[in-house]
C-alpha cells in the first residue's frame, strides 16, 4: 500500500480508501449477508487500506463498526457523514448533530477521525457555513469528531460551484469531490483551491457506473457524439475507450479510470466500492499502479476536459 498526508489533518492514510456506499454498499446491495460485507472491510484493512469512508444514509456504519472491533483504532481512519433529512427545507443543526450521535452509536466508537457534512447543493452552502458549522464545531471541540469535512451532490452541481465556494473558506478541513477521466471540472474548479488551503480530498466517482458497463459507456459516447460534444469516431465502436488498453497503458478500461484519478494533482485519495474480494484486489492494484502515459492523460484532457455532468449518474440497479 502506498500512504500519503490528508491535507492539513496530518492524518496519515491509504492512497486507496474504502467508501462504504455505492450500489455495492460492502455486498449489501447485491444480497450479501451483514457477516460478508464485515469480512470485506477486514479484507481492505489486511490489505493496508486505513481510511473507511461510510454515512448515515448508507446503512453500514453497524457493519464498519463490527468490523472494526478488535482493530487498533489509531491504524484507522473513520469518515461519515450526515445528509439533509427527506423533505427538509434545508440542514438542521439540531439534526445534523443527532445524526452524528447515532452514527457514533452505530459505529460503536467514541469518536469519528472526519465528520462531513453529505450532499450540499450550491443554494443550501451559505446556511451550512453560518448556521450548521458552528453547532458542529461545538460538538467537535467536545471530542465527538477530530476534524471537519464537506461532500457535494455532483450529478445536481456539474459545474462544482459549490465546492468552488467552500474550498475557499477556512472551516474546511476535506472534501469530498466527483473526479473521473469523462468529469475533468474539479482540475481547474476545485484543486487549485483545495491545494492552496491544504484541504485533504477524497475522490468519489473515479469508476461510477459509466466506465465499469461497457454497454453504458458506448451508448454516451454515442449520444455524446450525436450532439458534436465528441469526435464522431468515439461513437463507432463498443469499445471507444479501448485505445488506453495497450503494453505501456492500462490493463482496462477501468484500470486506467482509477490510475487516472489516482495521479492528478490535488487527489489525495481515491475511494472505491465493493462487495467482492477480487474486485477489493483489482481495484486496489488499479489505484497503486503508475500514472497513465503522458501522451493518453493528454489526449484525455483533450478529448473530455469540455464535458460536464457526464457519467455522474447513478448506476442502473442490476439483478441480484
Amino acid at each position: 500500500m502506498q500512504y500519503t498526508t490528508l491535507g492539513r489533518t496530518g492524518l496519515k492514510v491509504s492512497v486507496a480508501g474504502l467508501g462504504c456506499g455505492g450500489f455495492s454498499r460492502l455486498g449489501l446491495g447485491t444480497g450479501h449477508s451483514e457477516a460478508h460485507a464485515a469480512d470485506i472491510v477486514r479484507q481492505a484493512i489486511d490489505l493496508g487500506v486505513t481510511l473507511i469512508d461510510t454515512a448515515a444514509v448508507y446503512g453500514t456504519e453497524e457493519v464498519v463498526g463490527a468490523a472494526l472491533r478488535g482493530i487498533d483504532r489509531d491504524s484507522v481512519v473513520v469518515c461519515t457523514k450526515a445528509s439533509k433529512p427527506a423533505g427538509d427545507a434545508t440542514f438542521s443543526a439540531e439534526k445534523v448533530v443527532a445524526s452524528l450521535d447515532a452514527s457514533l452509536q452505530r459505529l460503536g466508537l467514541d469518536y469519528v477521525d472526519v465528520f462531513q457534512i453529505h450532499a450540499v447543493p450550491p443554494a443550501a452552502y451559505a446556511h451550512v457555513r453560518d448556521h450548521v458549522v458552528p453547532a458542529l464545531l461545538r460538538q467537535r471541540d467536545a471530542g465527538k469528531f477530530r476534524f471537519l469535512g464537506i461532500t457535494e451532490t455532483a450529478p445536481n452541481d456539474p459545474e462544482q460551484h459549490m465546492l468552488n465556494q467552500a474550498a475557499q473558506d477556512s472551516m474546511w478541513d476535506t472534501a469530498m469531490v466527483a473526479f473521473h477521466l469523462m468529469d475533468q471540472v474539479a482540475r481547474a474548479q476545485v484543486f487549485p483551491h483545495t491545494i492552496r488551503q491544504r484541504i485533504g480530498t477524497l475522490m468519489m466517482f473515479a469508476v461510477r457506473s459509466i466506465f465499469a458497463r461497457p454497454a453504458q459507456l458506448a451508448a454516451t459516447m454515442k449520444d455524446l457524439a450525436a450532439t458534436g460534444q465528441v469526435p464522431s469516431w468515439l461513437a463507432e465502436s463498443d469499445d471507444p475507450l479501448g485505445w488506453l488498453v495497450h503494453q505501456q497503458g492500462a490493463s482496462s478500461v477501468t484500470d486506467a479510470a482509477y490510475r487516472y484519478v489516482r495521479h492528478e494533482p490535488g487527489v489525495d485519495v481515491v475511494l472505491f466500492g465493493t462487495g467482492d474480494p477480487a474486485h477489493l484486489r483489482t481495484n486496489i492494484e488499479s489505484i497503486l499502479k503508475p500514472p497513465l502515459p503522458d501522451a493518453d492523460r493528454a489526449r484525455l484532457q483533450d478529448l473530455f476536459s469540455h464535458l460536464r455532468g457526464v457519467g455522474l449518474e447513478a448506476p442502473p440497479p442490476r439483478a441480484r
